[in-house]
């Protein structure tokens, strides 16, 4: 175990290395840069703040300058905002994103799985039907759709939430609705589906045959190995959620990092596009190695495997 943490980190930080590599040169390729806007500053102005943020280096020492300070956790000063730094931008916001997140998350396992699990057992009957029905609506709308329309319904013309903001707690409502409307879509009808497989084994009709219980056939035969899709699944979904989603986000004005990233890309503050990008797939590696570690407690095949 302690042979496959150490190859696995080894990996995840050369992957981190690469993104951070190929993320940079991007930035700056993009013609223009972060004191370039509509109006124009005084060339003296420009060239000063270039020499205030190390612009006006050469491209590789402001690459190795930036190493250095990853290195340090240190992600720099956002270009945009005086005074502030990339990591204090992302402290600020993330609370904000991670609660909604966390929420969203709760609403696609609490509610995903059981719809799933409901028409799997109900198949072709009217419960399996409107499941798939209203999951397949979910799927094939887009949250920033589905943001609109509620924003309009639920805010606007009944005024039952908000607009915006968290002030209290009927704040999170539509933002948690519209982030889980998609994943929670997808969860169900893939465990519904995962559970129709499993269901269909050879194990399966032997344990029916054997005379054992429904609900043992069902939770200790049947959902271990039918989880083993959908946490595969639910690692980029967690990482997605908790990092937040841009767009609902910037719909529902939520001082998240989500936020700070849409803007950080029309103000091209190179800094923190980069910090927010380092941030999120940091953690989506991470949510990655800790389903591939629940693989083994779900499936001891995967175990002998290791071993063998």
């Amino acid at each position: 175990m302690l042979q496959y943490l150490i190859k696995r980190i080894l990996m995840m930080a050369l992957t981190l290395f690469l993104i951070i590599t190929l993320t940079f040169f991007l930035m700056h390729a993009i013609p223009g840069g972060p004191f370039t806007s509509e109006k124009m500053l005084a060339p003296e102005i420009e060239a000063a703040l270039n020499a205030k943020y190390g612009l006006d280096k050469p491209i590789w020492q402001q690459y190795l300058s930036y190493l250095q300070g990853i290195l340090t956790f240190d992600l720099g000063p956002s270009f945009k905002y005086p005074g502030v730094r990339v990591n204090d931008l992302i402290r600020e916001g993330l609370p904000v994103t991670a609660q909604t997140g966390f929420l969203a998350m709760l609403c696609v396992v609490a509610l995903g799985i059981p719809l799933g699990i409901v028409a799997a057992l109900n198949q072709n009957k009217w419960q399996d039907t409107t499941i798939m029905a209203v999951a397949t609506m979910g799927v094939a709308i887009p949250s920033y759709v589905l943001a609109t329309i509620a924003l309009y319904l639920f805010a606007l013309q009944w005024n039952l939430v908000p607009t915006f903001g968290l002030d209290d707690w009927r704040g999170y409502i539509l933002p948690v609705a519209a982030l889980s409307g998609f994943w929670l879509s997808f969860i169900a009808r893939l465990s519904r589906s995962s559970l129709l497989e499993v269901l269909g084994q050879d194990y399966m009709v032997t344990a029916r045959a054997k005379g054992l219980h429904p609900q043992t056939i069902l939770f200790k035969h049947g959902m271990r190995n039918a989880l083993i899709p959908i946490v595969t699944v639910l690692g980029p979904v967690v990482a997605n959620l908790l990092t937040g989603s841009f767009v609902i986000e910037q719909i529902f004005a939520l001082p998240g990092i989500g936020r700070h990233f849409v803007l950080s890309i029309s103000n091209r503050d190179y800094t923190t596009i980069m910090g927010i990008t380092i941030f999120y797939a940091a953690f989506l590696m991470l949510m990655i190695l800790i389903v591939d570690l629940l693989y083994m407690v779900l499936d001891p095949r995967i175990k002998l495997a290791e071993k063998s």
